[in-house]
This record gives C-alpha cells, sequence and structure tokens, in this order.
C-alpha cells in the first residue's frame, strides 16, 4: 500500500505540473502560509505547520494549486503499564488540486480541494493519502485566509494510542504575490 501511495501521489503532482504549464502561461503565484490546527484524534493536543503553495491560474476563475510543507501534531502525555508515552507526528504535505473562485474578479471567496501525500517524518510514521476540502477569502493585495479539513489516511503505524488515520481542521493564514 505504501508504494502504490507514493506512486499515486507523484503521478497526481506530475500531471498537475505539466497541464498547468501546457494550459496557461501566465506567471503562477506562491504563497506562503502558516496553519494553527485542532486534531481531530484526542491522541493529540493541537498541530502547527507552514506550507508553500504554487498556483497556476487556468481562468480568473479556476486555479491549479500545487501545495507542500511541513506539519507537526503535538502529543498529549499518556500512560501506559506504567509507562509515560508521549508521540508527536510530523509530516510533509506534498498535494495538488484544484481552486474555484465564486468572484469574477479572481479574488474573494474560494472553495479549495486538494489530494496527495503526507510523507511522515517521525518515529512510527509512513505514508498517507492526504486530502483537504477547504474554504477561504482571498484579497486583491494578497492576503489569504482560509478554513480547512485536512485528513491522513494510513499515516500512522497503528497501535493501541495513536491512530492510524487522523487529520486536523485549520486555520491558514497566508500572502501570496506573483513570481
Amino acid at each position: 500500500m505504501k508504494k502504490v501511495t507514493k506512486i499515486l501521489a507523484s503521478a497526481a503532482a506530475v500531471a498537475a505540473i505539466i497541464f498547468t504549464t501546457n494550459v496557461n502561461a501566465q506567471t503562477p503565484k506562491l504563497g506562503i502560509g502558516v496553519n494553527l490546527g485542532v486534531p481531530t484524534s484526542d491522541q493529540y493536543k493541537f498541530a502547527l505547520g507552514a506550507d508553500a503553495r504554487l498556483q497556476f491560474d487556468v481562468s480568473k476563475q479556476v486555479s491549479i494549486p500545487v501545495t507542500a510543507g511541513y506539519t507537526h501534531f503535538f502529543s498529549k502525555d499518556y500512560t501506559v503499564a506504567n509507562v509515560n508515552v508521549k508521540q508527536d507526528y510530523g509530516y510533509i504535505p506534498v498535494k495538488a488540486g484544484i481552486k474555484l473562485f465564486f468572484d469574477e474578479s479572481g479574488s474573494g471567496i474560494y472553495a479549495l480541494g486538494e489530494a496527495g501525500a503526507a510523507f511522515g517524518v517521525t518515529d512510527g510514521s509512513k505514508t498517507g493519502f492526504l486530502y483537504s476540502p477547504a474554504l477561504g477569502y482571498s484579497w486583491s493585495s494578497g492576503l489569504d485566509l482560509g478554513v480547512k479539513y485536512e485528513g491522513i489516511s494510513g499515516g500512522r503505524d497503528a497501535s493501541l494510542i495513536y491512530p492510524k488515520n487522523t487529520g486536523q481542521v485549520a486555520l491558514r493564514i497566508a500572502y501570496g504575490f506573483k513570481l
């Protein structure tokens, strides 16, 4: 399953890059963001991440984003068989998707859907399938504020305490500019 996830995520990212470079010759936008999240698993206290997003405009209302960064889930303390257990979870998200603006100007309220892979970097983690629907608001000045759910399927080795699947509801604060 691990190899299949890596192959699918790599194929999706390559297809998105090839598609966007052939469809539109406009200058892409780069967004740098910070993500503050509330984990959906009881084992974690909070999540913190940062990302960079290349956005290729197909039209004023449709864009293809390609996103990568780092996210860290901070663990709660647990006691199992009189042993204190604390195991954070860190991963590198790599995803591509589609961003749809509701306003014809290409700013304002948008919906975003992305999918890809979460490459685990901490002990007990592995590559998992990553999906992320979001709603946000983008100002013409470059400021971007969004709320997303980011789910990870199969990102951890199953244990009694830490789930194989997890996720977060996060606030993304970003600034974007043309390259």
